[in-house]
């Protein structure tokens, strides 16, 4: 079982022809509202990658907390640990160009209120994985990896938004996934000079034994384990936006290492989620299934 400790928002997603600058307003001509949120994302990714999953998180006692759940219950993620807080339920505020790439405002509201206490009601063992982001309180999350740890479980965590991990936490960690200016903030925040991205994967593998992945956008991904480099090339594709393509990727990964897949298998489809999310607008709506998973690793890494 895959247990995601994490956020739940609602995503307000407008489409403007460029990004705004510093103090400027730039006029979209409509917006839809989804259910987003890094953990319930990966929930959901995770879970159409088919794995077992549970989602640990808070939400609200408002309106906007039924459409964050909506998705979620549909696809079978077990909600029974979501707690409902005195709070208003999250809510990311993005606007996405014409080239795909997006900007995003998270209000954290209930999400502050998650609690890893919930995970010691939960059976957990040597098979199960932990997977974390950073939009619940960190300290909530090492709690949350600590008692992964003690259970003999894995323990993944995705460093998003971009931030310094606490040492403790970094300690608990089996895998880190990062992209690009994530892997920039973790050199800075460990004092390593290392800037490129491969070095710094590689540099977190040897000396930290965490398997490190940094996902490179159209370019794919580059990770190490055990010593070992894998590079991935992404299929070209027609981009509509890069919302929640992370977030696939994530998922997609830590189903295919809980469905017994090596390193280098789960990164492959993490690779192809995170693709194929690329190709449809929304976060939760463009969470792929595993038989899209599945068809696109045949036709672009076997």
């Amino acid at each position: 079982m895959i247990v995601v400790f994490g956020s739940l928002n609602v995503d307000l997603v407008t489409p403007v022809e460029r990004l705004p600058g510093a103090g400027e307003t730039v006029i979209g001509p409509a917006y839809a509202l989804h259910p987003g949120g890094k953990g319930a994302n990966q929930a959901l990714a995770a879970r159409r990658a088919g794995a077992e999953v549970a989602l640990v998180g808070a939400v609200g006692r408002d309106a906007f907390a039924d459409i964050a759940l909506s998705l979620l219950a549909a696809d079978g993620v077990e909600l029974s640990h979501v707690a409902r807080a005195e709070a208003p339920t999250g809510a990311a505020f993005i606007a996405v160009d014409a080239e795909g790439a997006n900007q995003i405002v998270v209000a954290a509201g209930a999400n502050a209120l998650a609690r890893a206490e919930v995970l010691s009601a939960m059976t957990l063992g040597e098979g199960d994985i932990l997977l974390l982001q950073r939009e619940v309180p960190e300290a909530e999350c090492l709690a949350a990896a600590e008692r992964m740890k003690r259970a003999g479980g894995r323990v993944v965590l995705n460093l998003a938004p971009a931030g310094p991990p606490a040492e403790a936490l970094l300690g608990c960690l089996d895998v880190l996934v990062v992209n690009e200016h994530e892997a920039l903030v973790l050199a800075q925040s460990l004092g390593w000079p290392e800037r490129e991205p491969d070095d710094i994967a590689r540099r977190c593998d040897a000396e930290r034994g965490i398997a490190c992945i940094v996902t490179l956008g159209a370019e794919g991904a580059v990770g190490w384990h055990g010593g070992v480099r894998r590079r991935l090339a992404a299929p070209a594709v027609a981009v509509v936006d890069t919302v929640a393509a992370g977030d696939s990727f994530t998922g997609a990964f830590a189903a295919a290492l809980s469905a017994g897949y090596g390193f280098s298998g789960a990164l492959q489809r993490g690779l192809a989620a995170g693709t194929l999310a690329c190709m449809v607008a929304g976060a939760q709506p463009s969470v792929p299934r595993r038989e899209a998973i599945e068809a696109l690793v045949g036709e672009s890494f076997i």
